[in-house]
């Protein structure tokens, strides 16, 4: 696999994923889908993993959700 983001992306789909966010909040959930610009779409994670929250605000997902490309900071496999 390359480095390249979407190649990334593409290995991550159906794994549990935490996205972090700019404004420092993060959203815990298996990534459903992804497009050329990053928009990335959560479903509720299967099998939930203990999430270090750290100093950040981690929401576990329990709708699909969809976060604009332009917002992440950070996609944590």
């Amino acid at each position: 696999m390359s480095g390249r983001p979407l190649d990334v992306l593409e290995a991550a789909l159906d794994d549990t994923v935490t996205i972090t966010l700019k404004d420092g909040s993060a959203y815990h959930g298996t990534l459903a889908g992804y497009d050329q610009h990053m928009n990335a779409v959560l479903d509720p994670a299967m099998a939930s993993e203990t999430v270090d929250p750290g100093t950040l605000d981690v929401t576990e997902v329990e709708d699909t959700t969809i976060i604009r490309g332009d917002n992440i900071v950070t996609i944590n496999v």
